[in-house]
């Protein structure tokens, strides 16, 4: 098999380049309310309760799971009851295939989770009363997934946990909104699974990836947010009670389409044997531009995964990461993902995207800029 060294490849041999905002998981939450003071105050002045207890929310998370069930009804959609170990996404996609509409409901899932709630616990004071505390704890409660087709987001679902204080998350894709809207602008592609394989305006198709931003995230999930059951009342909304998004994970993509396959086979092989050592502190500080000191949590370590799975290259930073894999074959794909905004000094607020974007891609790019020089070495058979 020919070798050919890392930068003959990027330079040579890549037909078509693009970074897009691949998956992101959000966190949609009521700020006022996650604290046992901010549960108290809730009951207090929402409910009316002089004596705040979680006992008086039961009615409210009763009332929630029913307006859920009912909705599918409603909407005409299954009702689905998930079961253990089966893949929530394979069931999706089923629902997405026999979808015929440009918009609307797929099905509703329905499954038992572990969530943080409130529980009152009886307590005594120092002259042997009993009075009633807040705390938080964890407990398995059901869990609704609306699954949605959006007209310019694609395929996404609102999780929703039934037990106060509501807190949903928000599932969507950059790149299936990348190809709706060259769809829509009747700019013709070919699409590469949840990617784009090759498009004869990729300039156009890079600057409209970079369009891709919380407001267009924000838009879809009020407007989602709007049709189906909202667990505090229009009054309770008006008085400060909304949700935010947040963010729990991100990924950013760059996919770089090879010529042949076989090109790209040998390349990431060469890759994975040469970049052993990308795990090692100093790399690390290299590929994301951040000190590492004794004190830095996380395990420093090169993960390269092979066996019953396509080969995949995988450098740690505390609870984030970049993966490097060859994509169906055809492109080799290097991804970004943070699960702790706080690992680069950032908030989670949705606001914060543009500066996960900037960390996000340098990262990918610094990750090839370090494979590039440690490889550099090997000449080429083209260059030879």
């Amino acid at each position: 098999m020919v070798r050919k060294s890392v930068a003959e490849i990027l330079e040579k041999h890549v037909t078509f380049e693009l970074e897009c905002i691949d998956r992101l998981y959000l966190n949609a939450y009521v700020p006022s309310v996650q604290s046992g003071a901010g549960f108290v105050w809730f009951v207090k002045t929402q409910l009316g309760c002089r004596v705040p207890s979680t006992a008086m929310i039961a009615p409210t998370s009763r009332a929630f799971a029913a307006a859920l069930e009912r909705f599918a009804t409603e909407q005409g959609v299954d009702l689905v009851t998930f079961t253990k170990g089966q893949r929530k996404d394979d069931v999706a996609q089923r629902y997405l295939a026999a979808f015929t509409g440009e918009e609307g409901v797929l099905f509703v899932g329905k499954a038992q989770e572990k969530a943080s709630v409130f529980r009152t616990e009886k307590r005594t004071d120092a002259q042997g009363k009993k009075y009633p505390w807040i705390i938080r704890s964890t407990a398995m409660v059901n869990h609704y997934d609306v699954y949605i087709l959006d007209r310019d987001l694609g395929p996404l679902f609102l999780k929703f946990c039934t037990y106060f204080p509501y807190p949903a998350k928000l599932c969507l894709n950059g790149h299936e909104w990348l190809k709706r809207q060259l769809t829509r602008r009747r700019i013709a592609f070919e699409p590469l699974d949840n990617g784009v394989r090759s498009c004869a305006a990729p300039a156009r198709v890079q600057a409209i990836a970079d369009q891709f931003d919380a407001a267009t995230i924000e838009r879809a999930f009020r407007k989602w947010l709007a049709r189906v059951p909202h667990p505090f009342t229009p009054a309770q909304r008006t008085a400060g009670y909304r949700y935010q998004l947040s963010i729990l994970q991100a990924e950013f993509a760059l996919t770089q389409v090879l010529d042949r396959p076989v090109t790209g086979r040998a390349f990431f092989e060469e890759v994975i044997r040469e970049n052993l050592d990308g795990g090692r502190p100093d790399q690390v500080q290299l590929i994301f531009d951040r000190r590492v000191i004794r004190s830095t949590p996380g395990r420093f370590r090169t993960r390269v995964l092979t066996e019953g799975v396509t080969p995949s290259l995988h450098v740690q930073y505390k609870a984030s990461k970049v993966k490097q894999y060859h994509k169906e074959g055809q492109a080799l794909r290097t991804e970004t993902t943070i699960n702790n905004t706080y690992d680069f000094g950032i908030g989670r607020l949705l606001s914060n995207l543009p500066a996960l974007r900037e960390i996000g891609f340098t990262a990918n790019r610094r990750l090839l800029c370090v494979q590039h020089l440690s490889h550099d070495c090997l000449i080429g058979d083209d260059a030879f």
